[in-house]
Parts: structure tokens; sequence; C-alpha cells
């Protein structure tokens, strides 16, 4: 019994060790990647707090070898970067809550009522979505101007709404379809008809998987180069298009425009980590159909 407890010992111990050793390599290549990740928007952001003449030589260093706020400063006197970020947030906000409330009703409506129509409207969408935007830039170029919408945030968020409607449909497929349908039936019996029980009942429960597709949604709308470029020229002009003013055929001022797009980022990963619970919840919402 003694030579049996010590040889279950030893195993024991040489399995916690292997075990503990395999955390240990796990961790370590995470660490790796998250630097690698980070090592980017680190050095972007010890950069805006350089000096004009340090972010531009030829011997880059990691590290400032003064910290200081000329980029910061250059960057507001030569930008409306106040109005420019208004823009932006405007139209992504707005585009974002339309175009989440529009697909997650079509999406809603998809899984209560599968045909084959349907299937062919979800696989239309797909195909919609696959498009590279380039393709759909002069059409849409042509249509703004004919209704008179060039250089305004209306323009913008119509066309965020559009380009994020397929993507926020197929989002919500998976969230919408793991809720069971007796829950539709219950809110008919208490007197609520389609629309009332899709506000009412299935939103609050389908939050979390709105949060994610509404964080993502707003990211593509936040990041937009393309369209801003296309559809704006002053009164409506977006953040990533007023950076780009820092290239000229002249001069590159890399200083204030590594203080701008450090500002930039901002908006988007403090969302990301106050929302980050929803998030997770939302990632996992939809992947187990009860």
């Amino acid at each position: 019994m003694i030579e049996v407890s010590v040889k279950q010992q030893y195993f024991t111990s040489t399995f916690v060790r292997k075990h503990r050793l395999r955390h240990l390599l796990f961790f370590i290549v995470a660490c790796g990647f998250l630097c690698l990740s980070l090592f980017p928007y680190l050095y972007l952001l010890f950069s805006s707090f350089k000096t004009p003449s340090e972010v531009i030589s030829s011997n880059p260093a990691f590290f400032p070898s003064r910290y200081t706020l000329d980029n910061y400063l250059a960057m507001f006197r030569q930008l409306s970067i106040a109005t420019y970020f208004g823009n932006s947030f405007i139209t992504a906000a707005f585009g974002t809550l339309l175009s989440v409330f529009l697909g997650a009703m079509a999406s809603y409506g998809l899984t209560r009522f599968s045909s084959k129509i349907g299937n062919l409207f979800l696989v239309f969408t797909l195909g919609v979505r696959m498009i590279p935007l380039i393709s759909v830039a002069i059409p849409l170029y042509r249509i703004i101007g004919e209704i008179g919408l060039m250089d305004t945030k209306l323009a913008l968020i119509l066309i965020y709404t559009s380009i994020n409607i397929p993507f926020v449909i197929w989002m919500m497929l998976g969230f919408f379809d793991s809720l069971p349908k007796e829950l539709d039936e219950s809110a008919r019996v208490d007197g609520c008809g389609m629309l009332g029980a899709f506000i009412r009942i299935i939103l609050p429960i389908s939050l979390p998987g709105l949060a994610t597709t509404g964080i993502f949604s707003f990211m593509l709308s936040w990041n937009d180069f393309l369209f801003g470029l296309l559809f704006t020229s002053t009164s409506a002009k977006t953040v990533p298009v007023g950076i780009s003013e820092f290239l000229t055929a002249y001069n590159l001022d890399l200083g204030p425009m590594t203080a701008a797009a450090t500002l930039f980022s901002l908006p988007v990963m403090l969302l990301s980590f106050f929302m980050q619970n929803y998030i997770v919840r939302g990632m996992t919402m939809g992947a187990v159909k009860e």
C-alpha cells in the first residue's frame, strides 16, 4: 500500500508540473503576441509626445528623450479637430443606431419566418457585404450628388447604415435563432403584436448581442476614410480625412499626425473597455442553440 501511494504521489506531482509548465508556456506565448500587437500603438503614443524633430529623426527611438505637448498644440492650431470629432461621432453613432435597429428587425423576421425567399435574401445580403466598397463608390457618388446631399452628415449616415445592415443581419442571426419561439408566443398571449414582442421582449434579452454588433458597426463607421474623403469637403469632414491633410505634396507633419491619430483611437478603445462584459457575453450568446 505504501508503494502504491508513493507511485500515485509521483504521478500526481509529475502531472501538476507538466500542467504548470504548459500554463507557463501559454502565458509566455500570449505575452509575446500581446507585445507584438501593442508595439505599433505604443510607438504611435510615445511618438506623439516627442519633439517634432525627433519624430522625423533618421535614428528613431521608442521613448522620447523629452516629453512635450508641441504636437498636440500644433494639431489644434492646424486642424478644426473638435469639429471633425463631432462629425465623426454624429455620423458613426446615428449610422450605428439605424443599422442595428433595422438589421435586428430583419434578422428577427428571418429567424421567425424561415422560407426559401428568406434564405435567398440572406445569401444576397452576404454577397452585397462581400462586394469591395470601392466598386460602389462611383454609383453612390452620383446618387448622393443628384439628391443634393453632398458634403452633409446625412449622406454619411445613410451610407454607413446601408453598408452595416448586412453585417448586422448576419451577426444577429445566431442570437435570435438561439432564443426559443415560446417567448414570442407568450408575448402574443399577453396582447403584444409582432413589433411589440420584438421591442419589449426580444430586444432586452438580446442586449449583449446588440451591444457587440453595435460596437463593431461603430468601429466600421468610425474608421471609414474612403466615403468620408469622397462625400465631404468642409462642413461634414471627419477625423480620418482631417488627419490625411497633414500629408501634402510639399510637407509631412508626422508629429501632429501622431497626436491626432492617438486622440482618434481613444473613443473606440474606451468604448470597448467599458463594454467588454457585453462583448464577451454577446460573442458566446449565439454559439449554442437552446
